[in-house]
């Protein structure tokens, strides 16, 4: 039961915000942003805080950082395109020495701390880390949806230290993801795809439970038709899980659905050789890189009765050509359906609905792949189980 306040029930005139959001943004080589979906979904918050008087201090992580590599993965080019979309200046604190006593320019309303894990304390949850970020503000709060499935300083430990709620990008996901996981309209289908599964198996099984239909695609597929002894020599496939799942094929005979026809490449890479064929006729040195069309067409199918969809992972390469052809039609597909909810669960899926242009198409398009996953898979969010222990104990 999500029981965490909202940021809507502090009175913030004249309080620090320390804000944790998301903007785990993927960058080029130069570092510009490419896709600032992440930024967008955080500004209903922080604007709202700035309304009602508060100063805002931000923490972020970006990439996994090695110490030798924290001038890529710096949050400069972040602070700047969110001054831009706050119509503010925001100052980006990169000294970020915890033996010292952190100095807040009062005088600034926004400030932007260094990628929190520029310290190895961060991933580890340390104690000090966290103390030293709570200094920062006079009330926490979660807006990083994407990030509430890690136990980090910066999402869990710091709620140690200060009053927390939840933003209202945590509330809305909260909102749509939790009917599903509790009490979907049926008949219920899950769509899941992307390329691994040893990732994911730890949710599947409850997922099993709460779908009536259950349709895989993508890399994920690969390794399922692996373990039904298809030819998979050359595809990606993680074969120290073929046993696990033979015993989700097995838990799962009467719901799950595998490719009955892929589209194969000589190499996962745009222009290359290319052909559509049955699983049983997969060539040895070729690689199975999306559904075919037989798929596509079996899958709308079972799609076309839903009451409830929800969609994680990509049906195959979404992010080359040809190989997107089977995750922009089951996003085309999903788009049509009338009545029913949608859910797209974040990561690739949801950038590949954005690269369609079918967002406002959808019931939700959850910002974070990983933790909503574990959310309708019902497991717990150690950021959401730490709001809802300071609600408890107020």
């Amino acid at each position: 039961m999500v029981q965490c306040k909202s940021v809507r029930e502090i009175a913030w005139a004249g309080q620090r915000a320390l804000v944790r959001v998301d903007f785990n943004v993927p960058q080029d080589a130069a570092g510009r942003i490419t896709d600032e979906t992440r930024l967008q979904a955080a500004l209903p918050t922080l604007q709202f805080l700035l309304s009602e008087g508060a100063s805002l201090t931000i923490l972020s992580h970006l990439g996994r950082p090695r110490p030798d590599d924290q001038a890529r993965l710096t949050l400069r080019p972040v602070a700047e395109r969110l001054g831009q979309l706050l119509a503010q200046a925001v100052h980006l604190v990169t000294d970020l020495d915890i033996a010292q006593a952190p100095v807040h320019p009062m005088d600034q309303a926004v400030v932007m701390l260094e990628n929190t894990r520029f310290h190895a304390g961060e991933t580890q949850n340390d104690p000090e880390l966290a103390q030293w970020f709570s200094q920062w503000g006079d009330v926490y709060v979660n807006d990083a949806f994407g990030s509430m499935h890690r136990a980090h300083a910066s999402t869990v430990g710091v709620t140690r230290f200060l009053p927390a709620v939840a933003g209202l990008l945590v509330a809305r996901e909260i909102q749509f993801l939790s009917p599903l996981a509790s009490a979907p309209e049926r008949p219920v289908v899950i769509l899941m795809g992307g390329a691994k599964i040893s990732d994911k198996i730890a949710v599947i099984h409850n997922l099993l439970d709460l779908a009536d239909v259950f349709l895989l695609g993508g890399g994920m597929a690969n390794t399922f038709l692996s373990a039904q002894g298809y030819n998979m020599e050359a595809s990606l496939v993680e074969r120290d899980v073929l046993h696990r799942a033979c015993d989700i094929l097995e838990a799962g005979r009467e719901k799950i659905h595998l490719p009955s026809d892929v589209q194969v490449g000589a190499a996962p890479e745009a222009e290359t050789a290319h052909q559509t064929v049955g699983v049983d006729e997969i060539p040895s040195d070729w690689l199975a890189l999306d559904i075919g069309e037989a798929t596509i067409a079996h899958y709308a199918n079972r799609l076309a009765g839903a009451a409830t969809v929800f969609w994680n992972g990509p049906m195959g390469l979404s992010e080359v050509s040809p190989f997107d052809k089977g995750t922009k039609l089951m996003a085309q597909c999903l788009s049509e359906l009338k009545g029913a909810t949608t859910i797209v669960g974040g990561g690739d899926s949801a950038a590949a609905v954005h690269r369609a242009g079918l967002v406002h198409t959808f019931s939700h398009v959850s910002t974070g792949g990983g933790a909503a996953l574990a959310f309708v898979g019902g497991r717990d969010l150690p950021g959401l189980q730490a709001l809802n222990s300071i609600c408890n104990r107020s």
